[in-house]
């Protein structure tokens, strides 16, 4: 079966699109290449789709990531689809670890999504910022203060609580 026929087959629900996408990258079935390619020709929810099965697989297996994920998850963090932005945020999350000298474009737009009115775009920006926080480089300098304003200012709970775990974390 191909990316095509998966998107084609009214049979397979969403998450069945997700998982299997996923595995495929997982197992070396399909390349990460190809997938980004395949999404960036795609409307805005199947594009979604990709990303969320991206975010599948480097949940499970973080190191199929490679800088042109990094770059193409960054760039995607400005697409006018919500669905878009926090499924890449969450990519970025799983994968900050492995970049970790390479941030400085994602946090730059990651920043302004932390505040924005979906409540989910929120949760999946501060997943990631919070994955950066914590791998205490550099960058904290600059993002401590500013995740203490939006802790300051967050209103949601689940969103407040991703930040304050992540602060707690690196002010031991």
């Amino acid at each position: 079966m191909t990316i095509e026929q998966i998107f084609q087959d009214k049979t397979i629900k969403a998450k069945g699109k997700v998982s299997a996408i996923g595995e495929w990258l997982i197992n070396a079935e399909l390349p990460l290449e190809e997938l980004l390619s395949y999404a960036e020709k795609q409307k805005a929810s199947d594009k979604a789709t990709c990303i969320e099965a991206v975010e599948y697989a480097t949940k499970k297996t973080p190191g199929i990531a490679d800088e042109s994920l990094l770059i193409y998850v960054t760039k995607a963090l400005k697409d006018k689809e919500a669905r878009v932005q926090w499924e890449s945020a969450k990519v970025i999350g799983n994968i900050a670890k492995l970049f970790p000298d390479q941030l400085d474009k994602a946090i730059q737009n990651l920043i302004p999504n932390a505040t924005q009115n979906g409540t989910v775009v929120r949760w999946a920006t501060a997943y990631a910022l919070a994955e950066i926080v914590k791998l205490k480089t550099d960058y904290n300098k600059k993002l401590i203060p500013i995740i203490e304003a939006l802790c300051e200012k967050e209103e949601d709970n689940g969103v407040k609580k991703k930040y304050l775990d992540a602060l707690k974390k690196v002010k031991k």
